[in-house]
């Protein structure tokens, strides 16, 4: 059995920052290195997919985003090379496509890439194009409350669509996939 977890940036491992560009500026949200540590150690593997419209319309550069990535991994206490694939994705929201979410070509390519069992695998943000991702490529998904708000509309649409909401990643991890300390 492959499993896996794939995870939104902004609002989900960090605080959601407007076009982030200053590696300075990054921050953490509680339990998340604790809550990626007990998937790994569950034997998920983790993949981050981001969407970084900044790149495209020139707000900052690819440098930029990594040197956020890195940062991001060094606050969170882990190794550079954590995740076991990262799709930042460049595209205008309007860009048909490419890789920035809804779509799931990313997710699917992981999949396929690595076997993966869809009923084994998560799609995991604090917005609802993140959980439509997910579903689209066949796969769970489940919102965060760490982000964006989640209004009434996206309740909804998750409790239709039986995606879980939890206040964190920690709480996911723990409720959902029932990983213990």
């Amino acid at each position: 059995m492959n499993r896996a977890v794939f995870l939104d940036r902004d609002g989900t491992l960090i605080k959601d920052a407007h076009y982030l560009k200053d590696s300075a500026k990054v921050e953490i949200i509680d339990g998340v290195g604790d809550a990626l540590s007990r998937m790994r150690a569950a034997g998920y593997l983790v993949f981050m997919h981001t969407n970084q419209s900044g790149i495209e319309r020139g707000y900052y550069d690819w440098d930029d985003v990594h040197a956020c990535n890195l940062k991001m991994l060094e606050l969170l206490g882990l190794a550079e090379d954590f995740f076991d694939d990262t799709c930042i994705a460049p595209e205008w929201p309007e860009k048909e496509n490419g890789y920035r979410k809804p779509s799931p070509k990313y997710e699917r390519e992981m999949i396929e890439k690595h076997n993966l069992t869809l009923l084994e695998c998560w799609m995991v943000g604090d917005k609802w194009i993140d959980a439509q991702t997910g579903l689209s490529a066949g796969i769970r998904a489940a919102l965060v409350k760490t982000g964006k708000p989640i209004d009434s509309e996206i309740e909804s649409k998750a409790i239709d669509s039986k995606v879980p909401i939890h206040l964190n990643l920690l709480e996911f991890a723990e409720r959902t996939l029932k990983l213990d300390k």
